[in-house]
């Protein structure tokens, strides 16, 4: 089968495209035709080297797919030949990763995919539909009336929160870096879109939350919080959700935090076990089928092109370029 995958962590440069063994299920893996794959931040922190999570080379690259099922384990109970599938979770832990033809994923990371869901969507929601059901219910109790900030709407993951607190009743801040950006943020449900250069922004976040008592989840994705402004904005008993910036080192207000009875949750999506997951994707699905989630698909590539997607995800990831809306997609 044709695969991305690399000898060597490095620059995106490392990637090699070309062929590898199809794999063999094990008795409780399934064998996935890949029709979709997504490209995410924590998949090029692997292949660099930033972080440590390869167990032997060749490693091939990739966290999420969707797909069709081609053959299953002597031991799978729920998935047969034929069925439609997205998943997550994979090329961590010693798992196989998913940019090939082919993946073999234990049944515990998969899910089935809503009939009207294209692959390419379904891999472009995984890991931060994921991260976004888990960070705002599995961790942060969201309830409905309550105010969410979160930066980037038209990101990967700030778009699937945008779109699941609002599904939730929540009202929804964020920002975007263009007009392009807050056009997807308010199409989305974002009840106020800013642009985040805009020179009195935390004014205009504290003007629309301070009559509902604040902001009550603050769901940071940027690399470099700023605690300090983050504190100021929240409402009693609020919650700060942080799932960014392992290199951060940000200075900490500890007065206006406790005498607020605020909490911070540290959060990483690989993190969860299967069940928390499996128990997240039956709700987006669901609220697929419902028209309340669309996963933001931002740019189609090549398979064989992953090299390149790497690059562009670092440069909007590290280099903060600000060209990319939404999820990078490959298809083999």
């Amino acid at each position: 089968m044709k695969a991305a995958f690399i000898r060597q962590t490095g620059a995106p440069s490392v990637i090699e495209y070309g062929d590898l063994p199809t794999p063999e299920p094990r008795p409780t893996e399934v064998l996935v035709k890949v029709g979709a794959v997504a490209v995410n931040p924590i998949d090029t922190y692997i292949r660099a080297g930033i972080v440590s999570m390869i167990s032997q080379f060749p490693y091939i690259i990739g966290s999420d797919l969707a797909g069709t099922v081609e053959a299953v384990g002597s031991e799978v109970k729920r998935f047969k030949a034929g069925d439609r599938v997205w998943g997550s979770n994979q090329g961590l832990f010693g798992r196989r990763g998913t940019f090939a033809e082919y993946a073999s994923v234990d049944e515990r990371w998969l899910y089935p995919t809503p009939a009207r869901e294209t692959d390419a969507e379904a891999a472009a929601g995984a890991l931060v539909g994921l991260t976004a059901h888990m960070g705002l219910f599995l961790h942060a109790d969201l309830e409905p009336g309550e105010v969410v900030f979160v930066n980037g709407g038209a990101g990967g993951v700030g778009s699937a929160v945008v779109q699941l607190a609002k599904a939730a009743g929540a009202f929804v801040v964020t920002t975007g870096g263009c007009d392009e950006s807050l056009a997807i943020c308010k199409k989305f449900g974002a009840d106020l879109a800013l642009n985040y250069n805009s020179h009195n922004l935390d004014d205009q976040i504290r003007a629309f939350s301070l009559p509902h008592g604040g902001v009550h989840v603050w769901f940071e994705t940027q690399r470099e919080p700023t605690l300090d402004r983050t504190v100021s904005a929240m409402a009693p008993r609020g919650r700060i959700v942080l799932m960014a910036g392992r290199a951060s080192r940000p200075e900490f207000p500890v007065g206006p935090f406790y005498v607020k009875d605020l909490r911070i949750l540290g959060f990483a999506m690989f993190n969860g076990a299967p069940e928390e997951q499996r128990a997240a994707a039956d709700k987006l699905n669901t609220l697929y089928e419902f028209n309340r989630w669309r996963p933001l698909v931002g740019k189609m590539m090549s398979l064989s092109e992953a090299a390149d997607a790497h690059q562009f995800q670092e440069d909007n990831t590290l280099k903060r370029m600000g060209t990319l809306r939404g999820k990078i997609v490959l298809t083999p």
